[in-house]
């Protein structure tokens, strides 16, 4: 059943394909089934291997009845809960079963992605909008005449505008973070030449701030495949929030490790921290802080020129490229952001 034409057919399909023979034994395993599963299942039992009831009533259907059948699949991965609808589709003369899985994640999740949006963009945009046609109502009248007065509100009316801008700017990036989720990078990228040029191009804010940056295991090469503009706004983001939140006079450490075998990701990786010198932060917060529009304290966060969006955006960019976020903090001492990801 398993000839080079078939193998050969089912490589060049870019979804997840199984070819199942009649004692349920996968003969034919595609390339985004290994990348899928993390490992080449041929020659496994697909009874043992798959297990959920649902996928297996489908390919008993297919099997036994030669009817093709649809069940749900939920995969649960290091990046999270992955859902696919599986279709078994049964081979003419019973040989046997092609199950293939279409991810369905995202049209699963883009009704609740929608409703949640809503209300909260309309939340953050209500209180600056309500601001800025309140100090425009004030110009045409009272404050017409008034200089000093038309000068601190048109500085407000700035700066709110300028956070807005912020916000669609992040909102834009967190878009097409989201859409390239799914696609693993295919190129290598050196994260520690990235880490420097980050650090480089925060040199004023750094200035500005009185902080430092202490640098360790950036010299030599660092290389994971990756998404080289991704990763910088990573970066950006999570050093641009030990500027803001660290406190100023303070240093921020960055380092990168290489580690021999990651037990969550279960193979070799590369470890960057980004550790601040600030006031720490609640763990009652710790696991919400990717959360779009969650802020510890949302009136600093907005004084500070804060979206509620750089974490979250840092989360997709990660789950991207299959690593993980560890966060831990202590109050009184500071935080540490550890980026993970796969070196191989």
């Amino acid at each position: 059943m398993a000839d080079t034409l078939t193998h050969a057919v089912l490589a060049g399909v870019p979804i997840p394909i199984l070819l199942i023979d009649e004692s349920y034994q996968i003969q034919v395993a595609n390339p985004p089934v290994t990348e899928l599963l993390g490992h080449d299942p041929t020659g496994l039992n697909a009874l043992t291997l798959l297990r959920q009831a649902d996928v297996l009533s489908a390919i008993d259907l297919a099997l036994q009845q030669n009817q093709p059948a649809n069940a749900r699949f939920v995969h649960s991965g290091v990046s999270g809960e992955v859902t696919y609808n599986v279709r078994a589709h049964p081979v003419q003369n019973g040989g046997g079963v092609v199950l293939s899985f279409e991810d369905r994640s995202q049209h699963e999740e883009s009704d609740l992605i929608r409703r949640d949006f809503i209300a909260n963009i309309s939340h953050e945009l209500r209180t600056p909008l309500t601001g800025l046609t309140g100090f425009i109502e004030t110009l045409k009248t009272s404050a017409r005449d008034d200089p000093e007065a038309r000068a601190r509100f048109l500085d407000i009316m700035e700066m709110e505008a300028q956070r807005m801008g912020r916000m669609v700017s992040d909102l834009l990036s967190l878009s097409r973070v989201e859409a390239d989720e799914r696609v693993r990078p295919r190129v290598e990228a050196d994260l520690a030449a990235i880490v420097r040029s980050v650090v480089a191009t925060l040199e004023g804010k750094l200035k500005a701030a009185n902080l430092k940056v202490e640098l360790a295991g950036t010299k030599d090469p660092a290389i994971v495949l990756g998404d080289r503009d991704q990763l910088i706004q990573l970066f950006l983001n999570l050093i641009e929030n030990a500027i803001k939140y660290g406190g100023a006079d303070r240093t921020i450490h960055v380092s990168i490790q290489h580690e021999q075998h990651d037990r969550m990701l279960r193979k070799p990786a590369i470890r960057v921290d980004v550790r601040d010198e600030g006031p720490g932060i609640d763990p009652l917060h710790l696991p919400r802080l990717t959360e779009r529009f969650y802020r510890i304290d949302d009136h600093r966060s907005r004084e500070m020129g804060g979206t509620g969006l750089g974490l979250a955006i840092v989360k997709h960019i990660i789950n991207r490229h299959r690593g993980r976020l560890k966060i831990n903090s202590e109050q009184g001492v500071g935080s540490v952001f550890s980026v993970i990801i796969p070196s191989e």
